[in-house]
């Protein structure tokens, strides 16, 4: 069978790979343009393309999928399955009825739950207890597909998004190869969402990475973690930005955002209290600086007991 493959950021170079050491065929990959990503301006490729380079895979750039030379690539590639994983755009019907087996996309949801851009950081925001992966056929909606297949997985009081991305890669990219498999020996089957049940799972804004202390400890550990490590959740201390990772919902009283106690020992750790019970902090990021844990933060003396975050 002959695979499209469409996609852009660090989970769809992963999912990619395991798709090409399974050894199915991937015949081009789509991905976005080159692209300044970093301080300084330099221009680099996205993950999936830098990815399918060093396999030697073909690769296009199109700005848009309603590009002539795209459209004239897509018809000579003649995929028979397009497989989208994070790409970010949806696909028009001209692009959707090519392939003789259709479009399949990996969504980082047991939909029709979080339906979306960002589903993976708002299960953790939200409290979820678990999330998963959802194979779906592609419609011209968002999200909307019938689905193939779901797995769960767990999320733990100490995951992020960090933890939960790179899970959700690895169970994700397995799925897909089994998937695969089941649709080009005609055994794969589909099952239509029930749209009462969902729920949408919108992007990221700087809004979501305020902490407020005055909520209760689960719902702010939940909030830092979600967001952690990227973009990060930060509060302000002594007038500067401090950001805060390695967050977990502890006992402790105290104003909110009162730092009650240090452990200065080791990588050590800062509790801070919440409008109900504390979080055990384990590392920092400080205005202007690079990650440190908390330990160190505390040896420089850079925060004291009593000490105010906002």
């Amino acid at each position: 069978m002959k695979i499209m493959y469409m996609g852009t950021p660090d989970i769809s170079a992963t999912v990619l790979k395991r798709l090409y050491d399974d050894g199915l065929n991937i015949v081009c990959v789509v991905t976005g343009e080159d692209k300044p990503r970093r301080r300084g301006g330099a221009v680099l490729p996205t993950p999936t393309k830098a990815m399918a380079q060093s396999l030697g895979i073909e690769v296009l750039t199109p700005a848009t999928l309603s590009d002539e030379s795209f459209l004239s690539a897509l018809d000579a590639l003649a995929p028979e399955l397009i497989v989208v994983v994070a790409f970010g755009k949806i696909l028009k019907p001209r692009v959707l009825n090519t392939p003789k087996y259709g479009c399949i996309n990996l969504h980082v949801s047991l939909l029709p739950k979080y339906r979306g851009a960002a589903p993976m950081q708002r299960a953790i925001i939200d409290g979820e207890s678990e999330t998963g992966v959802c194979i779906m056929y592609m419609d011209e909606g968002l999200d909307t597909g019938d689905i193939i297949a779901q797995e769960k997985f767990p999320i733990s009081d100490t995951d992020d998004f960090e933890t939960v991305h790179d899970r959700s890669a690895d169970i994700g990219g397995e799925l897909l190869c089994r998937v695969i498999r089941d649709i080009e020996a005609g055994t794969a089957t589909r099952t239509p969402q029930n749209g009462e049940l969902a729920t949408y799972a919108k992007k990221i804004e700087k809004e979501d990475c305020k902490i407020d202390f005055t909520y209760d400890a689960k719902t702010v550990s939940a909030k830092i973690r979600g967001v952690t490590p990227i973009p990060g959740a930060f509060c302000f201390h002594r007038d500067k930005m401090l950001k805060l990772f390695g967050v977990c919902a502890t006992v402790g009283k105290g104003a909110p955002g009162e730092v009650i106690s240090l452990d200065g020992k080791g990588e050590g750790s800062i509790t801070v209290a919440c409008g109900e019970g504390a979080i055990r902090v384990l590392g920092v990021i400080p205005e202007g600086r690079g990650r440190m844990s908390a330990g160190d933060f505390i040896r420089g003396r850079k925060i004291e007991v009593g000490d105010i975050l906002k």
